[in-house]
This record gives structure tokens, sequence and C-alpha cells, in this order.
């Protein structure tokens, strides 16, 4: 059984920085993609980042071209998401995601790829 737990969500003003952490606990850690999915309200969960922990490859959502990095540290288990140039219409509950297969890149912003899912984390950008 695998459980995601998500933190380092909070308010931030425009311009600014977070860093948001998520635990994996359960087996076999690197073998599964981590993906970041973020839900704004009244919007559907949309992909933000993914990447694969075998090779450490990155997939990127194009509503975050360069402000966004996720990194997956398997020592540690955790994955990151750094976030920069944070803007109001990040403003959304942040999720993490574990899928255990994939067929491509493109399969890795889809919500179905993933089977696991943390409870989320607030992330609040001021104007």
């Amino acid at each position: 059984q695998v459980q995601l737990v998500e933190s380092g969500g909070g308010v931030v003003q425009a311009g600014g920085s977070l860093r948001l952490s998520c635990a994996f606990s359960g087996r076999t850690f690197s073998s599964y993609a981590m993906g970041w999915f973020r839900q704004a309200p009244g919007k559907e969960r949309e992909f933000v980042a993914a990447v694969t922990l075998r090779d450490g490859t990155t997939y990127y959502s194009d509503s975050v071209p360069g402000r966004f990095t996720i990194s997956g540290d398997n020592a540690k288990r955790m994955v990151y998401l750094q976030m920069s140039g944070l803007k109001p219409e990040d403003t959304a509950v942040y999720y993490c995601a574990a899928a255990l297969s994939w067929t491509s890149a493109r399969t890795m912003a889809r919500r179905t790829t993933y089977d696991y899912w943390g409870q989320g984390t607030q992330v609040t950008v001021s104007s």
C-alpha cells in the first residue's frame, strides 16, 4: 500500500517562491513516476509536472514553463516541486500522485495514469 503526504503549502505574495514536498511510503519507490497536479476552485484537476524516478526524466505542463521544477530523492523517498515567480492564478490545492506504469510521455499528464494520490496542500498566491 502506497501513501503520499504533501507538505509545504501556504500563503505567498505574487512573485514569491514555495517548495512543496511529497513523502512516499510503500515499496519500490524508484519504480514509480511521481506527478504533481493542482485544482483551483471550480476547475478540474490539472497536470503540473512529473518525474520518472528510475532515470530522472521530467515533464511539465505548458502553463508553468521555467517557473516550476520537479525533483525526486530516491534515498529519502521524497518528491519536491520548487515553485518560483508565483502568480495569483497558481492558487490551488496541489496534489502529489504516484504511477506504477505509463506508456508514453503524453500519458504522464493524464490523471488516470496515476494509481495513488495524496490529500493535497493549499497554495495561495496573493496579488
